[in-house]
């Protein structure tokens, strides 16, 4: 199996994605990578250059750049050569820490959306109050505005996903809304109800609250990816903020709070590592036809490694060649 990597990418590249990227070398022998990048930066930071190709890019696609500007204009970057490596065979899977909706647009132009996909979905995998289960949610914010026949399509590859990558039997399903009611929501979610509940091929639950996102209420949380991207800032953004202020109280609240402190202190590095971004892999961008995974561009090696083991699991399973097939035989409008 082979994997194009945008080697440049992300805040600490192209130091971190080499790190990783030998890490998952060494660790899976069935994997092999071609690395897209400048490569008078790439080459010294190799330890071992077994089952690694290189492959110069004479520019990089940054956060800075407009997004589908920049892979129009820059097909010399190293994001849009090792997508054009997938779209023509030369690997199986892309990889990024890099802009993410310049990622998104590549997935989108180069590789292609599945046929049937009307538009394809970001999803994350997010942990939830069950320490033995996480939750996928999906749109994160590939599209500003929806369609009730996108969430159903989302609904449909979501739940291949968790059955497939989670080895859940039948995931179950829930609709993000601002309410549990069956007629909850604008239109557009009374929609998206009936169809999910209409769908036989879905173990829909029915409404989850955004309170209730975490909690184990469900496997796969659909919804619009304006809602999906601001629920998911807003859930990232209350995490780390409640981290910070736990420490700050107990490092500013005397003698016996910093002992107290350093009894806990074991119990909150779980709870750091359960809600850090290398924990749970990467975001997929379900509906193109091949895998394409992204971490956040601050990650560390261990995002890498965990996200290139993601992708492992679906090129194994052919998670994507099962959505093509599903959706070929089963089209939603």
């Amino acid at each position: 199996m082979k994997i194009a990597v945008d080697a440049m990418g992300g805040d600490h590249a192209p130091e971190v994605v080499i790190r990783g990227v030998e890490q998952a070398r060494d660790q899976w022998p069935d994997l092999e990578f071609i690395l897209f990048g400048d490569l008078a930066k790439v080459k010294p930071l190799v330890q071992n250059s077994t089952r690694l190709t290189f492959v110069q890019a004479d520019s990089q696609i940054t956060n800075e750049d407009e997004p589908v500007k920049a892979v129009r204009t820059k097909k010399d970057s190293s994001m849009v050569m090792a997508a054009q490596a997938v779209k023509q065979g030369e690997a199986e899977a892309l990889f990024s820490m890099g802009n993410t909706g310049a990622l998104l647009a590549t997935g989108i132009f180069i590789i292609g959306r599945i046929k049937g996909v009307e538009r394809p979905a970001l999803m994350p995998t997010l942990p939830t109050t069950d320490v033995t289960n996480v939750v996928n949610l999906l749109d994160a914010g590939a599209n500003a505005e929806s369609k009730a026949s996108y969430l159903e399509q989302w609904a449909i590859m979501g739940s291949i996903y968790a059955r497939d990558i989670r080895k859940i039997a039948q995931p179950r399903v829930g609709l993000l809304n601002n309410g549990t009611e069956f007629d909850k929501g604008d239109s557009l979610h009374q929609e998206v109800y009936q169809r999910l509940q209409a769908n036989t091929a879905l173990n829909f639950v029915g409404n989850i609250e955004a309170g209730n996102l975490l909690t184990n209420k469900a496997d796969v949380i659909v919804t619009d990816g304006f809602t999906g991207n601001a629920v998911l800032k807003a859930t990232e953004g209350m995490a780390s903020l409640l981290m910070k202020q736990i420490k700050l109280a107990l490092l500013n609240s005397g003698t016996r709070a910093k002992l107290g402190a350093l009894m806990i202190k074991p119990a909150l590095g779980q709870i750091k590592t359960k809600f850090s971004t290398s924990a749970n892999g990467g975001a997929v961008l379900l509906g193109v036809n091949a895998p394409v995974i992204k971490t956040h561009g601050g990650s560390d090696e261990g995002a890498v490694v965990s996200t290139i083991g993601q992708i492992r699991e679906m090129l194994q399973q052919q998670t994507i060649h099962q959505m093509i097939a599903f959706l070929k035989a089963n089209p939603i409008k």
